[in-house]
């Protein structure tokens, strides 16, 4: 049933609109002011009739905040004394459509109805815009008991904890058990959760208040909310924060939150897929890790492979990058040859699928001909400094070698870490947490 907000202080307005629009099928409520409009405004609403004038304050401020916390709400504006400036500014800032009051109910209705079609078609056309999840590459063992798994998985409700090294594909993972679920035609939101400062994380997840925190001048949605109906995917979970953990259990045990700064409940139905290349059994051993709600999102755990463990595949993998960026790129595909291809077989990827795509990339863009073979395969990778003639310590050659894999690709890219980051496989964050563990502070 669609949800209508009307916010007017005229009492006889919200009454008759009221009772028309709940026979034509709308579950409808009202405000009698901007301030009591902003409180309802924590609900999510299909469509907000508002009128502009009020006693305290001008009903395009609410549209405006609407319209930055609510995009997908349509609202259509009403005034009895109109005017040519106020209908311009409502349409600039998104306003549907501007009615003149008294209200026709059978041209309402018919807004309302033309309003519901395009929202349908906007909230579609995102959907088919979106950036599809790349088919999981693979006829190793390996990939068949992934595949069998998210198969299995798939159309259940059960939460799943997706492990796997950094680079090995663990969101396709998610969006594939998206896609095989009832929920495929639902939102798939996904957070990386190492991405964003513990001060903001349970904004970002949660959503938050007017007046929540400095710099909240409007109430703001989280993921949670927008993944209503849907899937929300929790990458990195294992760097959420002792608070937002707590916060996190909570909401899967009632299936509701409340935004930051807030004090009223809001009911989510959202399936909670969660990620993490970290040991968590072994982060709740060292309490590092809430036992209780490792144990709410390991409902299924599902490994994702390393790529050394699936080494046959690389060849398929070459040839779908390679046919993927020709097609981005609108030139014809580069073809690998054998001898490319065996080198390529013979290499660690310690950053996993990831590393090979974005090799493979390198190696389309910057080699000429339409052949790309071992000599240009050797040309693109960084050198790397002989073993040591004398055996040591384990841990502190693999250290001694991760720290000069790291230098080698930040002098490659001139000292950005980010470029650095691509270059080895690794997400940003990783990469600097990497570089601190080795003992030295990045600057940027």
């Amino acid at each position: 049933m669609p949800s209508i907000l009307i916010v007017d202080d005229e009492a006889n307005i919200v009454s008759s609109l009221s009772g028309a629009l709940g026979r034509e099928g709308y579950d409808v409520e009202g405000a009698a002011s901007l301030t009591e409009g902003r409180a309802k405004l924590r609900d999510a609403y299909d469509f907000v009739l508002l009128d502009v004038g009020f006693r305290d304050g001008n009903g395009l401020d609410l549209l405006e905040e609407i319209r930055a916390g609510a995009p997908q709400t349509a609202v259509i504006m009403m005034s009895g004394q109109a005017t040519i400036e106020a209908a311009v500014r409502a349409t600039r800032l998104g306003a549907y459509d501007f009615l003149e009051k008294p209200i026709s109910l059978e041209r309402l209705l018919v807004l309302l109805r033309n309003a519901g079609t395009s929202l349908a078609l906007q909230d579609e056309n995102r959907r088919l815009q979106r950036p599809g999840p790349h088919p999981i590459v693979g006829r190793s063992k390996a990939v068949g008991r992934l595949l069998e798994e998210i198969h299995r998985a798939g159309p259940t409700p059960a939460r799943v904890l997706i492990q796997g090294e950094h680079g090995t594909g663990k969101e396709l993972v998610a969006r594939a058990l998206h896609d095989a679920s009832p929920r495929r035609g639902g939102a798939f939101v996904a957070v990386n959760c190492a991405a964003i400062p513990d001060e903001l994380i349970e904004s970002e997840l949660f959503g938050h208040e007017r007046g929540a925190f400095t710099g909240a001048t409007q109430a703001r949605r989280g993921r949670f909310e927008e993944a209503h109906g849907g899937t929300l995917f929790l990458d990195e979970i294992g760097d959420l924060s002792t608070r937002a953990q707590t916060k996190l259990l909570r909401v899967l045990q009632e299936h509701e939150l409340t935004r930051v700064g807030g004090n009223r409940t809001i009911k989510v139905d959202v399936r909670v897929i969660a990620a993490t290349n970290r040991d968590l059994a072994r982060a709740v051993q060292e309490n590092a890790f809430r036992e209780d709600l490792y144990f709410r999102l390991a409902v299924i755990p599902i490994t994702v492979p390393p790529l050394r463990e699936r080494s046959e595949d690389i060849a398929l993998l070459v040839e779908h990058f390679a046919a993927q960026l020709a097609r981005e790129t609108a030139r014809r595909p580069r073809v690998f040859t054998p001898e490319a291809l065996a080198l390529l077989r013979g290499l660690s990827f310690p950053g996993n699928v990831r590393e090979l795509r974005n090799l493979v990339e390198r190696l389309v863009i910057m080699s000429p001909g339409a052949g790309i073979g071992a000599e240009e395969v050797r040309a693109v990778l960084p050198p790397v400094d002989a073993a040591p003639a004398t055996p040591g310590r384990l841990g502190d050659a693999v250290r001694e070698f991760e720290k000069r894999q790291i230098e080698v690709a930040l002098q490659a890219e001139g000292g950005n870490v980010t470029r650095a980051a691509t270059r080895l496989g690794l997400e940003r964050s990783h990469l600097y947490k990497k570089m601190r563990k080795l003992g030295w502070q990045p600057e940027g």
